[in-house]
């Protein structure tokens, strides 16, 4: 067993809320550089730089998760973690599917999908900052249907927190895990496995917060059991 670093909600230029600077050699670079061992991929109601950013991750021997922070009706928001391309882009479909609206560059930003070599290959005009008509619970399922984890993003903050849109976590609802953001309380969020990601948006955000878990390899399996205290994997005290 290994103690490996991970951040795994790392937007990308795609975010119309994340920096132009935010394309995959640099966001690979300077995961290695503060030496990050794993990091996620997580942008707002979209998947599309996830590809990107994996095979960016693989040249520099840098693993890669998959996943999606999606914004549920109640606008809270939800990181979905796969353990491949193809699961979240049949999710990116289902939320396409339930996201109204159309982008605004001037008022919420350019959407940017580069391949791994950071070269523009198209806007995309999906209002990916808003809420899709999908309920936290269908929000969640959803996830779980797609072969993913479904984590509760920066719990603790007002604005697209769980608590803070709801006041508390729904009786059953049932949540892999409990991101809590940079620098908060862990506190006890009824028995959850709680983690700590930066949710950057720009480089120089990259690590503010992460993780640190007890597995054999930097994958979505070895996280999954992490989170499931299973077989000797685990999640650090934060």
């Amino acid at each position: 067993m290994r103690q490996l670093r991970a951040d795994l909600h790392l937007h990308t230029c795609l975010s119309p809320c994340g920096e132009l600077e935010m394309v995959p050699s640099a966001i690979v670079k300077e995961a290695k550089r503060i030496g990050l061992d794993v990091i996620g991929v997580c942008d707002h109601n979209s998947a599309e730089n996830v590809a990107a950013v994996v095979r960016a991750g693989a040249r520099e021997d840098l693993p890669v998760i998959a996943g999606m922070e999606i914004t549920s009706r109640e606008e809270v928001h939800v990181l979905g973690l796969f353990g491949d391309e193809g699961q979240v882009m049949r999710l990116q479909d289902l939320v396409y599917e339930n996201l109204a609206g159309e982008n605004d560059p001037e008022v919420f930003g350019h959407q940017v999908v580069v391949d791994e070599f950071d070269n523009v290959l198209r806007l995309t005009d999906k209002l990916l900052i808003g809420a899709t008509s999908l309920s936290l619970e269908e929000t969640v399922q959803a996830i779980h249907d797609s072969g993913g984890l479904a984590i509760a993003a920066h719990i603790d903050r007002e604005r697209f927190g769980l608590i803070g849109q709801l006041g508390l976590i729904p009786a059953g609802l049932p949540l892999d895990a409990v991101e809590v953001s940079p620098r908060s309380p862990v506190g006890d969020w009824d028995n959850l496995p709680v983690v700590s990601f930066s949710d950057a948006h720009f480089l120089d955000d990259i690590g503010k917060s992460s993780t640190c878990f007890v597995l054999e390899e930097g994958t979505f399996e070895e996280i999954a059991k992490a989170l499931r205290s299973e077989d000797g994997r685990a999640i650090m005290k934060l």
